[in-house]
């Protein structure tokens, strides 16, 4: 018998049939044998309609009510699962995070479980009940309901899975698996059969939407095996998990991008020890986070320093950093919000050689100038103009072989 914890998205819940739809999928395992936890989001819009409740009486909510009210989003939805199951002859029992004791720091909006009490879901189990859980949310030491932010529910459902050490943990949303890109960028994209964590997580961090990127470094953390999975759609999905010995990695897996990046850049800065982190600290400061990172050294003994920001922190990161460069004498800061970042993945990296070289002719070939170039052992991130990001894509796709079907899944 085994224990499968199931986590389904707003879409996947996003209205009184679809529930109902659930609750028979779920009836269908548990009648299978398979002990079953459900762990739900909020229906979909419902989180977006609490916040815009909460901004009709303040301007700026306190973080710690703001969590209180959005958690009672996802407790809407267990009831009415539970209900729903127990409707079709399913015994079913629902929880907040509360209730089960998912315990996380105080970091209202963005809190991290730091531990879950297993029992009382297990004494559920133990008789036969489905157990249904509140995803996204959890609570602090000292009482304070909190919640996990945006995507909070994928980290909820890998953390109980974690806890209960399930035999696997399966994400129902409205895509049917992991695909190679953005099959609206690139119709030819296929579903891939398995992923490993590495590539996962690089893919998430990138810009693929598919999983929130904590619960993939969770789910890696503790070896809980992750099925993504269509809630419209029947099939097998794709397995993340680790890399096997006898595994043929892919040379690429994936294409990733991002539309969301902004590039700046400070021109004739003194080039001496120290400068850097001048710089960088001042945007850290302002809490901006710093993408890619590039420094030319000019022949004058100065230095131009390059960085990417998200898109959304441009005016703010371009204002900082001004200031920072009127107190360095440097020569100007320009900045150029019309870019994005292209990035190829793949374990298979590990094991060949002329990755880099075989990118950049692709995009070459077509035209396409890449202004800089980020590599770790299983990526390599480029980033070019933005009216060059579907091309670019498609080339890529193309030239690592990802445009034909993929026979195994």
């Amino acid at each position: 018998m085994a224990l499968i914890v199931q986590k389904y998205g707003g879409t996947s819940v996003g209205s009184p049939d679809r529930i109902a739809a659930v609750a028979e999928k779920v009836a269908g395992m548990r009648a299978q044998g398979h002990n079953i936890v459900v762990v739900v989001s909020a229906m979909s819009g419902e989180t977006d309609r609490l916040i815009k409740l909460a901004k009709s009486v303040s301007d700026v909510p306190p973080a710690r009510e703001l969590d209180v009210l959005l958690a009672t989003g996802e407790q809407t939805t267990i009831a009415l699962l539970a209900m729903a199951l127990t409707r079709i002859g399913c015994p079913a029992r629902s929880y907040t995070g509360h209730q089960v004791h998912i315990l996380t720091d105080s970091a209202f909006g963005k809190a991290r479980i730091q531990d879950i009490d297993a029992r009382r879901v297990h004494g559920d189990l133990n008789q036969g009940r489905v157990v249904v859980v509140a995803g996204f949310q959890g609570v602090d030491e000292e009482g304070n309901i909190t919640t996990l932010g945006r995507g909070g529910s994928d980290t909820t459902g890998v953390a109980l899975a974690a806890a209960l050490k399930a035999d696997e943990c399966q994400i129902y949303t409205d895509v049917d698996g992991v695909y190679t890109t953005d099959p609206r960028v690139v119709p030819k994209a296929h579903r891939l059969h398995r992923i490993t964590f590495e590539e996962m997580l690089e893919m998430a961090s990138l810009g693929s939407k598919v999983l929130q990127i904590r619960s993939v470094e969770f789910a890696g953390k503790y070896k809980v095996p992750l099925r993504v999975l269509s809630s419209f759609v029947e099939g097998p999905g794709t397995l993340i998990t680790y890399e096997e010995s006898d595994m043929e990695a892919p040379l690429i897996s994936g294409i990733a991008f991002n539309r969301d990046e902004a590039k700046l850049t400070v021109r004739g800065v003194p080039d001496k020890p120290g400068i850097a982190a001048q710089i960088l600290g001042e945007i850290g400061k302002a809490n901006i986070n710093v993408d890619i990172i590039v420094q030319n050294v000019g022949a004058d003994g100065t230095t131009d320093f390059t960085f990417t920001v998200h898109r959304g922190e441009y005016q703010k990161a371009m204002g900082v950093l001004k200031q920072v460069a009127q107190a360095l004498k440097a020569r100007e800061v320009v900045g150029d919000d019309k870019i994005v970042k292209i990035s190829v993945v793949g374990v298979g990296m590990r094991s060949h050689a002329g990755i880099a070289s075989q990118m950049f002719k692709a995009l070459a070939d077509e035209g396409i100038n890449i202004q800089m170039i980020s590599t770790s052992e299983i990526k390599i991130s480029v980033v070019v103009e933005e009216k060059y990001l579907e091309l670019g894509v498609r080339a890529l796709h193309s030239t690592f072989g990802l445009d034909r079907p993929d026979e195994a899944a």
